[in-house]
């Protein structure tokens, strides 16, 4: 399929749809209560990829300062789509973005998707003993918890 459109607009309704991809079928943030993800999309830089009838089949986020960094996020296409080219088209529009060009520093994480990063660039990091983390992969099942 070709005719992938990419824009940085998105409906309360598309926000509704990514928000159920990347809290139930996503590896990464299952279980993401509805406020976190709504606070972590007004503060991205949001990307949705579209198909020629003009219906939402992909989603990404980037949070960058816009100047030095960017840390690419949350980058899903739903299943019916995968392996049309959806995900190269999502990615590479993201790339091209004005805010993300010239920046020092592009950071993201994949389990499965190295193939398609490593087309804009990206690769294991030259110093992996020079970046922390600090992770707390139940925040989202405590959080609901403490709602119910």
């Amino acid at each position: 399929m070709s005719g992938w459109t990419v824009s940085n607009a998105l409906s309360p309704t598309e926000v509704e749809i990514a928000y159920r991809w990347i809290s139930t079928e996503s590896y990464w943030a299952k279980g993401m209560p509805r406020a976190i993800f709504e606070r972590a999309v007004e503060n991205s830089l949001c990307f949705a990829l579209r198909d020629v009838a003009g219906e939402l089949r992909g989603f990404a986020r980037v949070v960058t300062d816009k100047a030095t960094f960017a840390y690419l996020c949350d980058v899903f296409v739903c299943a019916s789509t995968r392996g049309q080219g959806a995900g190269k088209t999502l990615v590479s529009a993201i790339m091209a973005h004005p805010d993300l060009q010239n920046l020092r520093r592009w950071l993201l994480g994949t389990r499965d998707a190295h193939g398609l990063y490593a087309r804009h660039g990206f690769s294991v990091p030259e110093n992996p003993k020079r970046l922390m983390q600090r992770l707390d992969p139940d925040v989202y099942a405590r959080l609901s918890s403490e709602a119910s």
